[in-house]
């Protein structure tokens, strides 16, 4: 009897997922479109916008955004002069904004949350730091939940909204929910634009490191090119400031420190909070030390499976060097941290460890 149980406990538990994970799945599909747009015009990630649209109004199924369209349990505040209707929430019979339609609400929600001085913090956040504006917003008391920042990171994660944000920084939209960036022409209508494949570049610079006598690294597996440089470390011997080559199929400069980022951004054609969003960096006005930066998305895998390490990298750095994404480097490697010191010998994957 016991087993009996179990097993039906097991039966619902897992029905009963399913049953969450295809709601979800709806309701992005409906509003993804509509999250993406807001954030390119008030500048809330579309990920965070999709979690809160989807926990505020149980996938757009609770009474009050069926009744009033209200996807984000907004309440109407002394600022609110339009329709209102009235819940249970916190307390009995709780005042509600109600709203002509979903893109209503959605804008609203966008202007609630700029209109508010309390919440200005969060717009100094990467748009990529999903879970700086999850734990944001509740300290900053969007909602009473002692849970609610948990709740967000989760159904971030697990129906990859990312992508999402992403999307909105790329100012393209999303085909297909593809896990690769297919590879486009090496060239960028710009002054100092260089036509060179990885491999042209690598062997020309290697001429030139030979004949300065500086030793730089290079790594070569299975005959595919990889860079490893140490982008804490001047490297102008092995690179040429501005010219524009690729690693792992994502076009990328070498910047010397003092270099204005919105200088970057405004000559290369790139909105700045996409500049930042590619290199995984927080805001800055100026390079702070000789960086490679990126003007492409970089890819979720590498070339190779594994990285092995030099010594005093970090996984930031790994990602930086060889063209990986940083968020999905430490979903390969659950034990390291960004800023965790690597050792020599080290081995960081690349791509994960069981495909």
């Amino acid at each position: 009897m016991k087993q009996i149980v179990l097993i039906t406990t097991f039966l619902y538990a897992s029905i009963h997922v399913f049953a969450q994970s295809e709601k979800a799945a709806n309701y992005v599909q409906l509003y993804k479109d509509a999250a993406i747009t807001e954030m390119k015009r008030g500048g809330v990630p579309a990920a965070i916008i999709l979690a809160q649209g989807m926990l505020e109004s149980a996938y757009g199924e609770s009474e009050l955004c069926k009744k009033s369209n209200n996807h984000f349990g907004i309440k109407c505040k002394n600022d609110w002069e339009g329709e209102k209707t009235y819940h249970d929430d916190d307390e009995k019979g709780e005042c509600f904004r109600v709203y002509t339609s979903a893109a209503e609400s959605f804008k609203d929600h966008t202007n609630f949350l700029k209109s508010r001085s309390w919440y200005a913090f969060l717009f100094k956040l990467s748009p990529t730091d999903y879970a700086g504006w999850a734990k944001g917003l509740k300290k900053a008391g969007y909602a009473t939940e002692r849970d609610y920042a948990d709740k967000l990171i989760k159904l971030i994660v697990d129906n990859d909204l990312q992508q999402y944000t992403l999307a909105g920084l790329n100012e393209n939209e999303l085909a297909n929910n593809t896990e690769e960036i297919e590879e486009t022409d090496t060239t960028i209508q710009a002054d100092t634009v260089s036509n060179k494949t990885d491999v042209e570049y690598h062997e020309e610079k290697k001429d030139t490191v030979a004949e300065s006598n500086t030793q730089e690294d290079t790594t070569v597996i299975n005959n595919n090119p990889v860079v490893v440089v140490d982008t804490t470390i001047d490297k102008k011997t092995l690179y040429t400031p501005d010219s524009i080559f690729t690693i792992n199929h994502a076009k990328v400069i070498y910047v010397l420190e003092g270099t204005s980022f919105l200088s970057l951004a405004n000559k290369y054609k790139i909105s700045l909070s996409t500049l930042y969003a590619y290199n995984d960096i927080q805001p800055l006005d100026i390079v702070d030390k000789d960086r490679l930066i990126f003007l492409e998305r970089k890819l979720k895998k590498g070339a190779v499976d594994l990285y092995t390490a030099e010594g005093g990298e970090t996984l930031y750095l790994v990602s930086q060097t060889q063209g990986v994404q940083l968020e999905s480097l430490l979903q390969y490697n659950k034990h390291l941290k960004k800023d965790s010191q690597l050792l020599k010998g080290d081995k960081v994957y690349l791509r994960h460890a069981n495909k």
